[in-house]
């Protein structure tokens, strides 16, 4: 197997972007990533899009070919693949770019994420986030994306886990990096009792508890590790790329608590990479709700189970810290364009560790984690970048 790099990135604003097209969105982070490469784009020999619901968002199936024919890469004949595992669309198409280009089958691939959501309604869309937990035994029976998140919420208050404002600060941090990303939905930093105050979704969770429906694309274009000089100087190192699953259902596991896919993930990214949980210096997680970012950073190893809450509490993830967590703003703050996700936080810690990430620079950041987070839990992405 080949190592490989990361040798250019695009990503677009995130928010309400009325005046822009779904493909309008693709198109301009693919452009981005492939002029941040040096590249016109004839370099590139294959294409996967991470995408949840172009057809029940913008009623577009077939998003590979769409993506292959407005990018002009179809004149080539060059394969595009559409990839599609709910929230971690974008973490999934990532991972399944780098091994065509570590076994040999592509040379310079373009992994891209895009979603178009605000066009719907907020009852439709969030019936389309529902239907990424189990759509027969939760979603029919009148369980929301945000009831079940509300449900680990309330069992990890219970059993001591994390406490409400725990849960609540982490938002905060989110928001405190987000101010300093011109591409976030939210530029503003918010104080822990707008989070505790805001608005009830499903309790304890309020509205600042919860990412919001967002537009956005984003886009890295990724080589063999030897051949990365070719193209530019500004490249990185993917050290790892591990995926695992859980059951579809919360009521399955075992532990609501913990999501057992990202231990997993964690575990194998960490021996791929050869390093542990301690040497990650800059990590963007899934905050879809704020609990789940809580969640993530006890399973992912940065710290021990009850300890999360308190370390995100008392600001030890934000910048200046020894770790330094969603410097994008996270999917609360930078905003949660589905397919998108998981290719922007790919972008974000490859900005981090070449140095370029402006005012929300992590100073000396060596290694960098992405985690990117399906349904309830159910499929989860770790990548592990390296500064070369």
């Amino acid at each position: 197997m080949r190592d490989v790099a990361v040798i250019g990135v695009g990503v677009t604003k995130f928010g309400e972007l009325w005046n822009k097209s779904f493909r309008t969105l693709g198109i301009e982070a693919g452009i981005k990533a492939l002029a941040d490469a040096n590249m016109t784009g004839s370099e590139v020999d294959g294409v996967f899009v991470g995408n949840m619901s172009a057809g029940r968002f913008v009623n577009q199936q077939h998003i590979d070919a769409l993506i292959a024919d407005y990018s002009g890469l179809s004149t080539n004949g060059v394969p595009a693949v559409r990839v599609e595992a709910g929230e971690a669309s974008g973490g999934v198409a990532f991972r399944q770019a780098v091994m065509a280009v570590a076994s040999g089958m592509h040379d310079v691939v373009l992994a891209a994420g895009a979603e178009k959501m605000t066009d719907l309604d907020d009852a439709s869309g969030n019936a389309i986030l529902d239907s990424t937990a189990d759509a027969e035994w939760e979603a029919s029976m009148g369980v929301t994306f945000p009831s079940l998140h509300a449900m680990i919420a309330n069992r990890m208050i219970h059993d001591g886990i994390a406490t409400r404002e725990e849960i609540a600060s982490f938002a905060v941090n989110s928001h405190a990096h987000g101010a300093l990303n011109p591409n976030a939905q939210f530029r503003k930093a918010v104080p822990i009792e707008t989070v505790l105050r805001s608005g009830p979704v499903a309790s304890p969770l309020g509205m600042f508890d919860c990412a919001p429906i967002s537009d956005g694309a984003a886009a890295v274009v990724i080589c063999p590790l030897d051949k990365a000089k070719e193209y530019t100087d500004s490249y990185v190192k993917v050290s790892a790329v591990a995926q695992a699953s859980d059951t579809l259902a919360l009521f399955q596991r075992d532990d609501i608590t913990r999501y057992n896919a990202t231990s997993v993930a964690a575990r194998n990214a960490y021996r791929l990479a050869g390093i542990e949980a301690s040497d990650i210096n800059v990590a963007e997680v899934h905050d879809n709700y704020t609990v789940s970012g809580i969640m993530a950073l006890q399973d992912l190893g940065f710290f021990e189970r009850g300890k999360a809450g308190k370390a995100v509490l008392e600001g030890q993830v934000a910048l200046g810290n020894r770790l330094v967590v969603n410097t994008s703003g996270g999917l609360k703050a930078r905003g949660h364009p589905i397919g998108a996700t998981g290719v922007a936080q790919i972008v974000e810690i490859t900005e981090q560790l070449r140095g370029s990430a402006d005012k929300r620079q992590v100073d000396g950041a060596k290694y960098g984690l992405a985690q990117s987070v399906g349904g309830i839990g159910s499929a989860v992405t770790v990548s592990i970048l390296e500064a070369i």
